[in-house]
């Protein structure tokens, strides 16, 4: 009280005599763990009404006329934090903040009418009014930043024998995480400055990377690594109804379920710069939800975005992920609807055991130079992402002319950092282990050696499986690729080998041709699949080889894209099957004749044409590699005719073929997602059963996604089929409402895979009563459909077991109880997912 009454008698005589004199704090309000800016934080005199809010950088600003011994600083999900200062001097204080873990389902909400649900169904009859898609069209200049940092560094980790080799740069680790704040350790930086492009009805965009400079500890200024690290990765709309993150669908706090996911609270209104706005605080109804808590602003003339503040934190069912949190300020176009001036993105990986390190990545993009509703012809959208040719182009003058914000000294000595630990012996080692483990290839100058997964593998009928693999990189040229691969057996004592050549005719319409031939030794299951990846051949050729054949294949490739999603490929392909002694295989020669040769080995020739239609797929050019990084929206739609031509090359056989395939991700919302594939074929010709389709079958306790997991192997033939295969994964639909069984973040899964097929008359003479090979050896057993009865099969599971396994039980629901075949199977795999 006394003390209280001394501090009133300064303020009187202070004013009364002139002596009072206005003096400014200033600072910058940081996060503890990750050192990231806090935005829209209070600063306040403690026991009064003088305060102000930090900025989008986490900046304040405070006027003081009056005496002041402290300032508090408070934000939701931060614990307060209260600093002296020294009285009627002007000074920059600084607070970092640390984490209040608040339980939200301990929350109530009293009965009656939340006074937030009003704000929320404004927002939602005026989002037409505000949502950037709304605009016919919009292009902006755009600064994206991302650095990548190691954390969580324990006493610990810092003394393994090869972190204590960097210690100079652990030493130098403080000044990056500032006076209380954990450490960290840099080992990424990019820059990058580009123009973004915004196209309505369709909906397409384009990015033209104008500027990069990029720092890494293992990774290079690459093709690759430029288109990446733009704005295009950088997209969240709050008021589409589901952001898409990491491929997951996060429930909005504005969308269309909102009353469904989220709980509110309205907490105050106040001005954010211009706007006066209502603040809204909101949490999942369920914590394991993919929902976010956080702060959001609403204009009161607008009910528009003004500033939002979202975070999803690890009690949500997402693996691998300590922390999701997206911080965007919004600026109104002349025109009306609202785009995210700047967004900040922080993305906290947990570490994988209690003795290793975690790891943060931190993304801020910035807009400039707002142009709307003039679009561009379709023509400009065909690349999604395109560089400038001086996109690499190193250039100090550059960057400090045209970043939208200058680098702070800790960023700049983050760049330092990175620069001096890709110096270190021990660092480089680790980097060429990273790169081995991603590409699976090992660089020496203009040859990468492998793929390592190509190079050594083990089964009954090879022994121990040798090999050594080679291919050039750009360095060696930017047009030709030159690959190659031999193995060696050292049971069945043969060589086997692959070799190819590829040419780039252009890049813009992304044409190749290539020539390639080999000589191996194929389980039967390889035979009927033309897009099994190289590593899934190579992990394929472990344990038994289920039915193998001696298999020689050329083929000559012509690849083209001439516009945006579509791409047609051209084929001439000649190939050899024979199987070995005991592989029981067989066909009539003569298939109308009762007394025909039984063969085991016949050779194909195939002029092959296949369209590929996939309206919004992006892609992103890695050197000499186009990599497909998927469809937002539309499916993708196969067409494939083969020709068979008999005497040419050695084919034994005149043929035709068409067949159509749909492939569609079905994002279903809090209900998740379904991977759906439609097909069909018709062979039109008359042909041994050996090149009839035979339906995928598994006869492994592995699961294979694109198999019948309860068929047998060449269990049914046709030259006509329809199939559908539909796999649901429910994420935590069901399992996060169990309360036991919410927190092992179990997910379950669901299959129904149906086909039905049918053989013609004059292919059926190859297939009825063909017993054996004409020598004593069993053919293999196989059948066709009955008439109007599909074979189907239903699975059910649960996935995300100790977050790396999933477990499956599936069941035939006709055909059953036939010989040698599961009617129930259990199926098991391993899968690494968020």
């Amino acid at each position: 009280m006394i003390q209280r009454s001394a501090l009133l008698l300064v303020v009187f005589f202070s004013s009364y005599f002139g002596f009072s004199q206005k003096h400014v704090i200033s600072g910058k309000i940081i996060e503890t763990v990750s050192g990231s800016p806090v935005p829209f934080a209070t600063v306040a005199v403690p026991g009064t009404t003088i305060g102000t809010t930090t900025n989008f950088d986490g900046i304040y600003r405070l006027e003081l006329n009056a005496p002041a011994d402290s300032l508090i600083v408070s934000y939701v999900g931060f614990k307060p934090k209260t600093k002296l200062i020294r009285t009627g001097q002007s000074q920059t204080l600084n607070f970092q903040l640390d984490e209040d873990i608040v339980s939200l389902e301990s929350v109530v909400v009293l009965a009656g009418e939340n006074p937030a649900f009003e704000v929320l169904r404004r927002i939602r009859d005026n989002k037409m009014q505000n949502d950037k898609n709304a605009l016919e069209a919009y292009q902006y200049e755009a600064y994206t930043k991302l650095e990548v940092d190691v954390n969580h560094l324990t006493e610990k980790f810092r003394s393994r024998k090869v972190i204590t080799q960097i210690q100079s740069v652990l030493d130098s680790i403080e000044q990056i995480a500032g006076e209380d704040g954990l450490p960290i350790l840099p080992i990424f930086m990019s820059e990058a400055i580009s123009n973004f492009y915004f196209k309505n009805n369709p909906q397409k965009t384009h990015e033209e990377m104008v500027r990069t400079k990029i720092s890494g500890v293992g990774v290079t200024d690459g093709t690759t690594t430029t288109q990446v690290i733009g704005s295009s990765f950088q997209q969240y709309n709050f008021y589409s109804n589901w952001l898409n993150i990491f491929d997951k669908n996060f429930a909005s706090p504005v969308g269309a379920g909102w009353r469904i996911n989220y709980d509110y609270e309205l907490v105050d209104s106040l001005f954010v710069g211009e706007d006066y706005c209502y603040r809204l605080d909101f949490w999942p109804r369920r914590t394991q939800d993919l929902a976010f808590h956080g702060t959001m602003w609403i204009t009161r003339d607008e009910f528009a975005l003004r500033q939002i503040d979202a975070s999803v934190e690890k009690s949500a069912n997402l693996n691998f992920i300590e922390k999701l949190k997206i911080q965007q300020e919004y600026i109104k176009t002349s025109v009306g609807p609202w785009l995210p001036e700047k967004t900040r993105v922080l993305v906290d990986v947990a570490e994988l055991t209690k003795e290793s390190a975690g790891m943060l990545a931190k993304f801020y993009v910035s807009i400039a130079d707002v142009v709307v509703n003039q679009p561009r012809l379709d023509q400009f959208y065909e690349s999604p992402i395109s560089s400038n040719l001086n996109v690499r182009k190193k250039d100090d003058t550059y960057w400090a002319e045209n970043r939208h914000d200058p680098l702070s000294q800790t960023e700049l000595n983050v760049f330092h950092m990175i620069d001096t630990l890709k110096t270190i012996p021990t660092i480089k080692n680790f980097t060429k282990a990273f790169k081995i483990m991603q590409s699976g290839h090992y660089r020496v100058g203009k040859i990468d050696i492998g793929p390592y997964w190509g190079m050594f593998a083990q089964n009954d009928v090879e022994g121990y499986r040798i090999g050594l693999g080679a291919q050039t990189n750009f360095l060696f040229s930017k047009k030709w690729t030159l690959s190659g691969l031999v193995n060696y057996g050292t049971q069945d004592e043969a060589w086997k080998y692959r070799g190819k050549a590829e040419l780039i005719l252009s890049r813009k319409h992304w044409t190749t041709m290539s020539l390639e031939h080999s000589k191996d030794l194929d389980p039967i299951w390889f035979l009927n699949e033309d897009d099994l990846s190289t590593a899934y051949v190579g992990f394929g050729r472990w344990g038994r080889l289920v039915s193998p054949f001696k298999h020689k294949e050329t083929t000559l490739k012509f690849t083209t894209s001439p516009f945006r999603g579509f791409t047609q490929t051209i084929k001439l392909k000649s190939q050899s099957f024979k199987a070995l002694a005991d592989t029981p295989f067989g066909y009539k020669l003569e298939p109308e004749s009762t007394s025909s040769t039984i063969s085991s080995s016949y050779s194909t020739t195939e002029i092959v044409l296949e369209s590929r239609i996939a309206k919004d797929e992006i892609f992103i050019i890695d050197d000499n590699q186009r990599l497909s990084l998927g469809t937002i929206k539309w499916p993708v739609i196969k067409v494939k005719y083969t020709l068979g031509l008999k005497n040419v090359l050695a084919g034994d056989f005149d043929y035709q073929k068409l067949e159509l395939g749909i492939q569609k991700k079905l994002k279903m919302g809090v209900l998740g997602y379904s991977n759906v594939d439609v097909g069909g074929g018709y062979i039109f010709s008359q042909v041994p059963y050996p090149l009839l389709k035979v339906q995928a079958g598994n006869e492994l306790p592995v699961y294979i996604d694109f198999a019948y997991n309860l068929l047998n192997y060449f269990e049914f033939s046709s030259d006509q089929y329809v199939e559908i295969r539909y796999r649901h994964h429910f994420e935590g639909f069901i399992l996060n409402r169990i309360p036991l069984m919410k927190k092992l973040k179990w997910r379950l899964i669901g299959n129904v895979n149906m086909i039905q097929g049918g053989v013609r008359q004059e292919n059926r003479e190859d297939i009825n009563e063909l017993t054996d090979d004409g020598f004593g050896n069993q053919v293999l057993p196989f059948s066709t459909f009955n008439k109007g009865i599909p074979y189907v099969e239903v699975g059910y599971g649960v996935e995300n077991i100790f977050k790396i396994f999933r477990i499956s039980a599936f069941h035939r629901l006709n055909y059953t109880g036939r010989p040698n075949t599961n009617d129930f199977g259990l199926k098991f795999g391993f899968q690494w997912i968020l």
